[in-house]
């Protein structure tokens, strides 16, 4: 089986619930990383995951300027992270990345990714967002180890939205 899933979203909904999907999926820490380019949607997906994980969505905002956020409240705890910001990977693991990276009760999601990719866990989802219309979206999901290809194989069978 390939360890590449393309869906395609054709409304906000669509995305919501591709994201509320693949939050239902994570039952262990997992890191996802998040690419496209600005206003492709990387954060209203992340807000999707999080409601996939019963966390109160109202504690999901852009952490472009804090750079990180924790939501808690639902089955696992979300560490987002937006790396836009940062100069290097270096600047990344000064915010104490690593102790999440490597943590399984903790989902990672990372917006702007490419740009830590060097340090990121082997073992991550990695997510291409590319905006093919006002609201519709292109999602190219890819694993790449053995429990985000699980995760993957299981999203495809769902067809996910």
């Amino acid at each position: 089986m390939s360890d590449v899933f393309e869906f395609i979203s054709h409304s906000e909904d669509d995305t919501r619930k591709l994201g509320q999907q693949l939050g239902r999926l994570l039952t262990t820490g997992l890191t996802i990383a998040l690419d496209g380019q600005l206003g492709s949607g990387k954060t209203n997906l992340t807000r999707s995951i999080c409601e996939g994980l019963d966390i109160d969505v109202n504690q999901v905002n852009s952490p472009t300027f804090v750079l990180m956020q924790t939501y808690t409240g639902g089955r696992l705890t979300v560490c987002h992270f937006d790396t836009y910001r940062l100069g290097d990977v270096d600047e990344f693991l000064a915010l104490g990345a690593e102790e999440y990276l490597n943590d399984e009760s903790i989902v990672c999601l990372i917006e702007w990714a490419e740009i830590v990719q060097p340090v990121l866990p082997a073992d991550r989802l990695e997510i291409r967002i590319t905006q093919t219309g006002e609201t519709s979206r292109g999602f190219r999901i890819s694993a790449t180890g053995p429990l985000s290809r699980t995760i993957l194989q299981t999203l495809k069978k769902s067809g996910s939205a």
